[in-house]
């Protein structure tokens, strides 16, 4: 079957927020993360060139449509300047968010978080250390932007992003430790951090909203080095991520 105008016109379409919840769908590109992804999610169509087909289970995946392709046709419906041999739509996945099941883990609430860069990579974060599932308040940027799927580098394959009224439904989590980034915090590394809880990051330009931040219970401070040196106001919100999440696993590895 040849890759049709409408074919390509739809695809296209999915740059848009309105166009992928209408029809429940988000492209992938780059041949390793369609190829994860494709053990975990069905696929509603896949464009692809011969190579990428025969090197692949294929056959194994939940696939409604393939579309075999040239590279020069591949070029036609991709968001890339230099595509590589696939392309995919995958239908969105829907995940419940169990709070008991939360409590026996440590897990990462966004609050606001816009650039489509730092959420990719948060969700690659959360990847890299264990965490299984990621809280979004209802302003953060869509997990389907083409921009953060292709920043998560297929971390999509294992991480669940859930979209929430972030204040109500964390005001509702007792039993559970909330901890968030802020400059007249506690420095982090003189804490004893616990396992299980919920790290709330906060915008990358407001930190975490007001209103969030009175349900916080423990406030952690990030220390520059020396402390009284003069410095950057700010980490990146994806650095400081990084940051945190690595001295809550140390505690770990301590264990």
């Amino acid at each position: 079957m040849n890759l049709s105008k409408n074919k390509i016109k739809y695809i296209q379409s999915l740059k848009d927020k309105k166009s992928r919840e209408e029809h429940g769908t988000f492209v992938v590109e780059g041949d390793k993360m369609v190829a994860e992804l494709l053990n975990v999610m069905k696929c509603q169509l896949l464009i692809a060139t011969p190579d990428f087909i025969q090197s692949n289970f294929i056959q194994q995946a939940n696939i409604d449509e393939i579309i075999e392709v040239s590279k020069p046709e591949l070029s036609k419906a991709s968001f890339l300047k230099n595509p590589q041999q696939t392309l995919a739509v995958f239908y969105q996945p829907h995940y419940a968010l169990d709070k008991e099941h939360l409590k026996e883990q440590l897990s990462l609430a966004l609050d606001c978080i816009q650039d489509p860069g730092n959420f990719g990579t948060i969700i690659r974060l959360a990847d890299w250390y264990g965490i299984e599932n990621i809280i979004c308040s209802t302003d953060t940027v869509d997990i389907y932007n083409p921009k953060v799927v292709q920043a998560t580098m297929g971390a999509l394959a294992r991480v669940k992003v859930h979209y929430v009224d972030l204040y109500a439904y964390l005001k509702n989590t007792e039993g559970i430790p909330l901890y968030g980034t802020f400059l007249d915090g506690n420095n982090m590394y003189e804490q004893e951090l616990t396992q299980t809880g919920i790290i709330v990051m906060g915008n990358e330009g407001n930190g975490i909203s007001t209103e969030i931040e009175t349900l916080i219970t423990n406030k952690l401070f990030i220390p520059n080095y020396p402390q009284d040196r003069e410095t950057s106001e700010s980490l990146n919100v994806a650095i400081a991520t990084a940051i945190i999440c690595t001295e809550f696993r140390r505690g770990l590895q301590k264990q």
